[in-house]
C-alpha cells in the first residue's frame, strides 16, 4: 500500500486544516463527582478525562517524604479507545507516559505545601486520534487546579509534527502514523517555561525552533480556553442575576 497524500496541492491537510491550524478544542472542569477535582477534553477526536484524588496519606508508608509531597500520575488508555483493541493492563508505553507526565507536573505543583501527604492523578484516553500525551497534561493540569492543589501556574501544551516536508500544529492519528516527525510541547505559560520537550523522528535545527514558534503560539489560545473552563466552573453571579 503506498503512502496516502498528507498536504494536497492547496495546502490543506488531511482534515482541511491549515498547517498552522489547531483542531477544535473542548475542556470542561469538575466533570466526576468522586474525585477531588477533574477535567474533560476534547481535542479533535481525542477524549480524555483526568482526575485528582488528594491529598492524602501515603500508602504504603514507606513511600512518605519528611519535607514534601509525593504525586502519583496513572496514564491509560481504555481498550477501545485505538482500532485495534489494546491488552487491559498497562502496557510499557502507558507506564512511560506516565512518568513524562508525573515529572513535567511536578516542575509546577508545590509539593512542600503537602509533606507526608500524597496526590494521586489519574489520566484515562476514552478515545485517541493523536496527541493524547499532550491532551492528557493539559487536562491533569487542569484537574489539579480544580482539586485546589497548589501551583505555581497550569500547563498547557499541544505537539508540532512534520508530514512531506511541511510542519503542522497539533498532528492527528493519521499524520501521526504517516508523518517524519512528531515533537509534543508542553509549557508553563505564566513562568514561561518549557516543561516538557520530545522529539520522535528527525528535524532540522531551523525546523525545531520554528516548531516551537508554532507551539507556544498555540499554547496561548490553548491557556485561554483552559482559564475560560475554570471561570465557567468557580464564576459566582451577583445576587438577583440569572446564570
Amino acid at each position: 500500500m503506498s503512502k496516502p497524500k498528507l498536504i494536497d496541492e492547496n495546502g490543506l491537510r488531511v482534515d482541511g486544516r491549515r498547517p498552522d491550524e489547531l483542531r477544535p478544542i473542548k475542556m470542561e472542569v469538575g466533570v466526576l463527582e468522586k474525585t477531588d477535582g477533574s477535567a474533560y477534553i476534547e481535542v479533535g477526536g481525542t477524549r480524555i478525562y483526568a482526575g485528582v484524588i488528594g491529598p492524602r496519606e501515603v500508602h504504603p508508608k514507606h513511600l512518605e517524604l519528611p519535607d514534601r509531597g509525593v504525586l502519583n500520575c496513572r496514564y491509560h488508555m481504555a481498550s477501545f479507545s485505538v482500532d485495534e483493541r489494546k491488552p487491559l493492563g498497562m502496557t510499557r508505553r502507558e507506564i512511560e507516559l506516565s512518568k513524562i507526565l508525573r515529572e513535567a507536573l511536578e516542575t509546577v505543583v508545590l509539593l512542600e505545601e503537602f509533606p507526608r501527604m500524597m496526590v494521586d492523578i489519574f489520566v484515562e484516553v476514552i478515545q485517541a486520534d493523536g496527541g493524547t500525551r499532550t491532551a492528557g497534561i493539559t487536562a491533569a493540569s487542569l484537574a489539579l487546579a480544580d482539586a485546589g492543589i497548589p501551583m505555581t501556574d497550569i500547563i498547557s501544551a499541544t505537539a508540532v509534527g512534520k508530514v512531506e516536508g511541511t510542519l503542522v500544529l497539533d498532528i492527528n492519528e493519521f499524520e501521526d502514523k504517516y508523518g517524519e516527525a512528531d515533537m509534543p510541547v508542553a509549557v508553563a505559560p505564566q513562568l514561561n517555561s518549557i516543561v516538557l520537550l520530545q522529539l520522535n523522528g528527525r528535524m532540522t535545527v531551523e525546523e525545531v525552533e520554528r516548531g516551537l514558534e508554532m507551539a507556544q503560539a498555540a499554547i496561548k489560545k490553548i491557556r485561554e480556553i483552559q482559564v475560560d473552563a475554570l471561570k465557567r466552573r468557580y464564576r459566582v453571579e451577583p445576587e438577583g442575576l440569572e446564570a
